[in-house]
């Protein structure tokens, strides 16, 4: 599936480019089903914070996790447009993004499953690992306009 940078590509420094790169690697990891690519991207002490609240601490369990779920649910793929990065300090960013899904075996996003996500990712040894992925659903309680207006400018990355 598709992932969209908000800014052209030419005027990210090379660190940005690492760190969003970084993010379409973690979701490629999960829309290929691949429980060890998707926690190999994590740093030793790396959690996840799912859509359901759960909460995954290291590779390993991350891993454990997800190899169980790629298993035993039908997943569904990822679309996803990053809405920035930001530096904290030169090795360490922040990456905001706004996710939805197409179910398996359709071509279209479940608006239900839209997501806000951020991802905390660390420079380790010349290479960005992920700290932190949280994964929060987009309700919008109370403006069904907002969801409607996020489902559509992401349906506009599956043309």
């Amino acid at each position: 599936m598709n992932t969209q940078a908000s800014r052209p590509q030419e005027s990210l420094s090379p660190d940005e480019i690492e760190v969003r790169a970084l993010y379409q690697q973690l979701l490629d990891g999960w829309n290929k089903r691949s429980a060890d690519e998707y926690a190999a991207l994590f740093t030793h002490d790396g959690s996840v914070v799912g859509f359901d609240g759960s909460m995954l601490d290291g590779p390993t369990e991350i891993e454990s996790e997800f190899r169980q779920i790629f298993a035993n649910h039908p997943t569904a793929a990822y679309v996803a447009k990053v809405r920035n990065v930001r530096f904290l300090a030169p090795d360490f960013a922040v990456l905001r993004a706004v996710a939805g899904m197409v179910p398996p075996g359709q071509s279209d996003l479940n608006p239900a499953v839209n997501a806000v996500q951020t991802l905390v990712a660390a420079k380790h040894d010349g290479k960005w690992r992920v700290v932190l992925f949280q994964n929060t659903p987009a309700q919008f309680h109370g403006r069904p306009e907002l969801v409607q207006q996020l489902t559509e400018e992401l349906r506009q990355l599956l043309k």
